[in-house]
């Protein structure tokens, strides 16, 4: 059974950092295509970082170039995502996901996922 795990999440002051993990259990993170994506109170999850393998591809949304950098770590296929200079808009609940589809593109669409873990909360407020 493909399972995903959040962690890493908490309440940062603006300017500050996080590092969000996604530990994968049941298949190998590197075989698929996998995101990371924000679900902002009273709006619907939108993505924000992608990676696949099929192209070595990596995507980001407009709004976190430069502050978010998405990394694997196949020995222990989990997932990261860096998070520097915290702003207020990036709360919300983080989620990480994969595609069904072996050797997926790169999508910041939530629809081409399958996987889900159960989120983080990560909350950035002074």
């Amino acid at each position: 059974q493909r399972r995903l795990v959040e962690s890493g999440g908490g309440l940062v002051q603006p300017g500050g950092s996080l590092r969000l993990s996604c530990a994968a259990s049941g298949f190998s993170l590197d075989d698929y295509a996998i995101g990371w994506f924000r679900q902002a109170p009273g709006k619907e999850r939108a993505g924000v970082s992608c990676y696949s393998d099929r192209d070595s591809s990596t995507w980001y949304a407009d709004s976190v170039k430069g502050r978010f950098t998405i990394s694997r770590d196949n020995a222990n296929n989990t997932l990261y995502l860096l998070i520097n200079n915290l702003k207020p808009e990036y709360t919300g609940v983080y989620y990480c996901a994969a595609t069904a589809t072996p050797y997926y593109y790169c999508s910041g669409n939530r629809y081409e996922y399958d996987y889900w873990g159960q989120g983080t909360q990560v909350t950035v407020s002074s």
